[in-house]
């Protein structure tokens, strides 16, 4: 059995969008309740997410982006100070701040620092962070998609700036292209970010142009697992096995799943296990067994915490 942590924060189930809005609280308690009922809770290692400092935010975003959600947050924590029925500030279509948004990504954040910290201290072998909101959208200067700040390009970042680490590896397997990864981490070296995503498709990005350390596979709705793990097989470990990264970080997006209605994809639970398995195997070969993953997306309820349910029983070995 592996050391597996699992992290989160009370602050995820405050953030949300408005009625309706897929990215929703629910998806925290839909995890939580699959691995309560499966018993899965009970051989984890649980920590409460501190907040991340923004120094940290810093080493992947700009500070223009930090004081546009800071400005944004404090004038929605003013309106309820006044008594105000709490409000909401839209930075794009499909992504508004609440009073608590800012709090809680930052703990979101700073699940994936801890994360990080206690793995390569040796406290934990790999770990899962439940949190929202998620990250991979979110750009060095631009909130976007549901995302404010990358949680795993700063754990990538700060894994490489605080801990020494010469090489990192980032591996995304959500529905849509984490465009605002491959913009902060492209072109630097160091890290090897890999990814497979329906296109076209939300964010219409991410099938040309890309530098020398993204590794892209965008594939047509409808594709199936299968599919899927055979370009994972003649494409990413290749590429992985080459760099023969020192940690991996894990984009987990469940919402390639054949269920979730926010994709087209056909993936199923066993896709997961198995891609999990074969990132595992990496790690275990070059980077002392070392994962950090962090939720992305998942928006059918029932196939999130199945397929999280299935991703973290590789995880823990269990």
């Amino acid at each position: 059995m592996s050391k597996t942590g699992y992290f989160t924060h009370p602050s995820g189930n405050r953030h949300e969008m408005g009625p309706g809005h897929p990215e929703c609280p629910q998806r925290l308690d839909a995890i939580n309740d699959r691995l309560l009922a499966s018993g899965l809770l009970d051989v984890l290692h649980g920590y409460e997410a501190p907040a991340v400092s923004l120094a940290t935010v810093a080493q992947a975003h700009s500070h223009a982006l930090l004081a546009q959600l800071e400005t944004l947050d404090a004038g929605l924590q003013a309106s309820v100070v006044q008594g105000a029925r709490p409000g909401y500030a839209a930075l794009d279509p499909d992504t508004t701040m609440n009073p608590w948004t800012w709090q809680a990504a930052l703990h979101a954040a700073g699940a994936t620092v801890a994360a990080t910290d206690a793995v390569l201290r040796g406290e934990l072998e790999n770990a899962f962070c439940a949190v929202r909101p998620p990250g991979h959208h979110a750009c060095y200067d631009k909130a976007m998609g549901f995302c404010f700040i990358n949680n795993i390009a700063i754990a990538a970042r700060h894994a490489l700036a605080q801990h020494g680490l010469q090489r990192v590896a980032i591996v995304d397997f959500d529905v849509h292209h984490g465009n605002g990864t491959e913009d902060i981490v492209s072109g630097d070296e160091r890290i090897l970010m890999v990814s497979f995503f329906q296109h076209p498709f939300y964010p219409y990005s991410g099938a040309e142009g890309s530098a020398d350390n993204i590794l892209n596979l965008p594939v047509p709705a409808y594709t199936k697992g299968e599919t899927v793990r055979t370009l994972i097989s003649q494409h990413w470990l290749p590429r992985l096995e080459a760099f023969a990264p020192e940690m991996i970080f894990i984009s987990a997006g469940f919402d390639a799943h054949r269920e979730d209605d926010l994709g087209q994809m056909g993936l199923v639970e066993a896709d997961y296990a198995w891609i999990t398995q074969q990132i595992k195997a990496v790690a275990a070969k070059f980077a002392k067994g070392r994962i950090v993953s962090s939720l992305e997306g998942g928006y059918n309820l029932g196939a999130l915490g199945r397929s999280v349910e299935a991703h973290i029983r590789v995880l823990a070995d269990v």
